[in-house]
C-alpha cells in the first residue's frame, strides 16, 4: 500500500479554498493535513469547510512540520520565490499557484534547486485539463483544419470596478491581468506550438483609477503561424474563447470550462458523476473540406478533468509516472510574459531568447 501524501496548504484566497483544497480532500492518495492564512475569516472558512485538517497562522508551521511531504504555495506572485526555496530546503515537493514567479530568474533559480534537492517542483497551470482546450488539441492533432495558419485564443471578463484590497490590482511585481490570465494562455500555446521566434504585445490599463495591466493584446510569431492571445476587463458580451483557421476549414469555441464554476458552489470530482462535461451549447463549430468533403457541425467538447494534475504529481512523487507541468515549461512561460511586457514598452517586436 502506497503511503499517503501529507499536504499542506499556504494561502486560502481563491486559488487555495477553489482550486486546490477541494482536490486534495477527495482525491486518493493525499491527506490535506495543514492550511496556513494569516486572515481570520479565510480561517475561520477553512475550519469549517475542513473540520479534520489542521489551520494555522503562519507557513513556517507547515514548512517546519516534518510530516509534510508536499507544499502548495497559494499566495501573492512575489511570495512564490522566498516561500518555495524555504519549502524545497526543508525537503518539500513543491506545487507553485501559477504564475510560477515573477521573473525567469527566479524560475531557474527553483528549478536549479528542485533538481539539487531531488524533489518534484510543478506549476499549477491546471487550463491544460480544461475542456476547451483538450478539445482544441484534438482537433489540431485530428488534421482537420488542415495547417493551421492563425489561432486566437480570449480571456475575457467583465468587471469595470476595481476590487478593494485586492493585491492584483495593486502595482506590486507579479500583479496585472498578462501574469494572471496571460500564464494561462501563453501556456497553452506554447503546449500546442513550441516557443515562438518573436512576440509583439500592447499591455495597457482600461478602467479608470487602474494601477495595473487589465488588458493585453499578444502577438506570438512563428514561421507560417499566427497566435494572437487577448484577455480584458471590459469585455460585457465575450466572443469565442478560440477561433482557428486552416487551410482546410475553421474550428470555433466559445463558452468557459465548467470546472471553475462547479468548484466554486462546492462541487468535486468525487461528488458529481457527470463532472467535467460540457453542455451541448458550449460545444465548438467546425467547419472544413477535410478530405474534399465539406463539413459542418459541431463537436462534442472532451471533458475536462483538473484532478488529472493532481493525479500526476502523485504519481511523479512516487516515482510511477514523469511530471507532465516542468518547472522549466513554467519557467518559459514567465519569460515570454517579461518578453511582452518589454515589447509594450519599447512599442516593437522583440525576439524570443
Amino acid at each position: 500500500m502506497q503511503a499517503i501524501i501529507r499536504t499542506g496548504i499556504i494561502g486560502f484566497g481563491m486559488a487555495g479554498k477553489v482550486f486546490h483544497a477541494p482536490f486534495i480532500s477527495t482525491l486518493p492518495g493525499f491527506l490535506l493535513s495543514k492550511i496556513s492564512t494569516s486572515r481570520e475569516d479565510a480561517a475561520a472558512e477553512a475550519r469549517a469547510l475542513y473540520p479534520d485538517t489542521e489551520v494555522v497562522r503562519d507557513a513556517g508551521s507547515i514548512l517546519q512540520d516534518a510530516a509534510i511531504d508536499l507544499v502548495i504555495i497559494c499566495t501573492p506572485n512575489a511570495e512564490h520565490l522566498p516561500l518555495a526555496k524555504a519549502a524545497l530546503h526543508a525537503g518539500k515537493h513543491v506545487i507553485v499557484e501559477k504564475p510560477f514567479t515573477v521573473t525567469s530568474a527566479e524560475a531557474d533559480t527553483l528549478a536549479v534547486l528542485a533538481r539539487q534537492q531531488q524533489r518534484i517542483l510543478t506549476v499549477h497551470h491546471n487550463r491544460r485539463w480544461a475542456a476547451d482546450y483538450k478539445t482544441v488539441k484534438k482537433v489540431i492533432d485530428s488534421r482537420l483544419l488542415g495547417n493551421l495558419a492563425t489561432y486566437e485564443a480570449r480571456y475575457d471578463r467583465f468587471r469595470p470596478a476595481l476590487r478593494p484590497n485586492a493585491w492584483r490590482e495593486e502595482n506590486v511585481p507579479g500583479a496585472g491581468i498578462l501574469y494572471d490570465l496571460g500564464a494561462h494562455l501563453i501556456d497553452q500555446a506554447v503546449q500546442l506550438f513550441g516557443l515562438p521566434e518573436e512576440i509583439t504585445a500592447d499591455v495597457r490599463i482600461q478602467r479608470p483609477g487602474g494601477k495595473v495591466d487589465d488588458c493585453f493584446d499578444l502577438a506570438m510569431h512563428y514561421p507560417t503561424l499566427r497566435v494572437a492571445l487577448h484577455a480584458g476587463m471590459l469585455v460585457k458580451k465575450p466572443g469565442p474563447f478560440f477561433t482557428l483557421h486552416g487551410d482546410c476549414g475553421s474550428f470555433i469555441k466559445s463558452g468557459m470550462d465548467v470546472q471553475e464554476e462547479a468548484l466554486k458552489a462546492g462541487r468535486t470530482p468525487a461528488n458529481t458523476p457527470d463532472w467535467g462535461l460540457e453542455p451541448e451549447n458550449l460545444r465548438g463549430q467546425l467547419f472544413t473540406e477535410y478530405k474534399g468533403l465539406e463539413i459542418a457541425g459541431t463537436i462534442r467538447s472532451e471533458r475536462g478533468s483538473f484532478q488529472d494534475f493532481f493525479v500526476n504529481v502523485q504519481e511523479a512523487i512516487r516515482g510511477e509516472s514523469a511530471l507532465i507541468v516542468t518547472a522549466e515549461q513554467a519557467r518559459d512561460t514567465i519569460r515570454i510574459i517579461e518578453l511582452a511586457l518589454q515589447s509594450s514598452r519599447e512599442k516593437q517586436t522583440v525576439a524570443y531568447h
